[in-house]
């Protein structure tokens, strides 16, 4: 696939997992899979780290970036999940209008672009970035790379509300089994999902959004992640989009790696 050089505004264009244990996080990441590791030069520790598919050599990460990675001492492991935006300033209004928060107020990244982090109006984090030299990942929808973002809520008309004035989304709802899932589509794209968290989702799982990276075989990597030191929540199994399972690393940070439908490589 052809490496992605500009993200609309309104689609999610990076993802980057929050840890207080880097050094730990990347071993584990690497070992999934097989990703390439750079530090970039930080303080007095680790700095921003990014990936990128194995054989990626330092001077080729541009282009090549699949997610990265952001020490956080005081904040509980969790992937990110950053929407591409005109105007990162004005996106923090507009979530302070629909009921939000803004945890993270706009800065700049030096050189990169301009980032803020938020919460809405249910509690679940997302992160807006306002491109400059950096647009976002390199690499898409590949074995390795990040391919869908996924809002798990209660509420999902506060939430319909909340994300098409924040992003202008626009709901494609159906029945799933006994709940339903929400396509959030921006001029006519899909761009990310919604599922609803019914009374079969334990009250104590708060609102958030989850990131999916896609696999060569689900199957084989679960059960890597668990060699590894991480665990599986959900069980490989099918679904329309593909055969998935939900896993959390050592540090406790949730994702759900899935086997694309109709991607013929792997098992």
């Amino acid at each position: 696939m052809p490496a992605m050089t500009q993200y609309p505004p309104g689609t999610p264009c990076w993802v980057d997992l929050s840890t207080a244990d880097p050094v730990a996080s990347v071993g584990f990441y690497q070992g999934l899979f097989g990703w390439e590791s750079y530090s970039a030069p930080g303080g007095d520790g680790p700095g921003y780290t990014f990936f990128a598919p194995a054989g990626t050599r330092p001077e080729d990460f541009p282009g090549r970036v699949v997610a990265g990675l952001m020490p956080s001492p005081d904040v509980g492991a969790a992937w990110n999940t950053y929407v591409a935006v005109a105007d990162a300033g004005a996106a923090a209004t507009r979530v302070a209008a629909a009921g939000g928060q803004v945890l993270v107020p706009p800065a700049d990244v030096p050189g990169q672009g301009r980032m803020a982090m938020f919460a809405d109006d249910q509690g679940a984090l997302i992160a807006a970035w306002q491109p400059g030299a950096f647009h976002g990942a390199g690499l898409v929808n590949e074995p390795g790379c990040f391919c869908w973002s996924e809002l798990a809520c209660r509420d999902t008309a506060a939430a319909t509300a909340f994300y098409g004035t924040v992003f202008g989304w626009a709901p494609d709802t159906s029945q799933l089994g006994p709940t339903t899932y929400t396509e959030w589509r921006l001029g006519g794209r899909a761009v990310g999902g919604m599922v609803h968290m019914d009374e079969n989702w334990p009250g104590g799982i708060p609102p958030r959004w989850v990131v999916y990276f896609a696999v060569d075989d689900c199957d084989a990597a679960a059960a890597h992640a668990t060699e590894l030191g991480g665990q599986v929540a959900v069980p490989p199994a099918d679904a329309p989009p593909g055969r998935l399972a939900v896993i959390s690393d050592p540090q406790g940070a949730t994702l759900t790696i899935i086997k694309l439908a109709g991607d013929s490589a792997g098992g």
